[in-house]
């Protein structure tokens, strides 16, 4: 069974840096397209970024494209969402997702329901 655990987040000022992790445990990220989502307060869940299997595909919403890169280490069988110049507006609980049956070399965030595997989240506060 796929486990997932998202770490990294925390208080960051307008313009900082932060760079999230999800780590799989129990099966290799390796067959998996992985997903980023965010849920601010009174808001819906929605898709941040994704990466398909054999990471030749990564998507970004446009609020974060180029400010938020995405990559793989599998040695680490681990995600990383580094995120830079970040905006009030990125605060958010941020939660990594695994597909189980992916298309190869593609990925999307546009329906969570394409996502088998949650991990707990991460809180992210952009604040001065």
């Amino acid at each position: 069974q796929l486990q997932l655990v998202e770490s990294g987040g925390g208080l960051v000022q307008p313009g900082g840096s932060l760079r999230l992790s999800c780590t799989a445990s129990g099966v290799s990220l390796d067959y998996y397209a992985i997903g980023w989502f965010r849920q601010a307060p009174g808001k819906e869940r929605e898709g941040v970024s994704c990466i398909s299997t054999n990471d030749k595909t990564t998507e970004y919403v446009d609020s974060v494209r180029g400010r938020f890169t995405l990559s793989r280490d599998n040695s680490k069988n681990t995600v990383f969402l580094q995120m830079n110049s970040l905006k009030p507006e990125d605060t958010a609980v941020y939660y990594c997702a695994a597909e189980g049956n992916p298309v190869p070399d593609f990925c999307s965030v546009q329906r969570r329901s394409r996502y088998d595997y949650w991990g707990q989240g991460t809180q992210v506060t952009v604040s001065s």
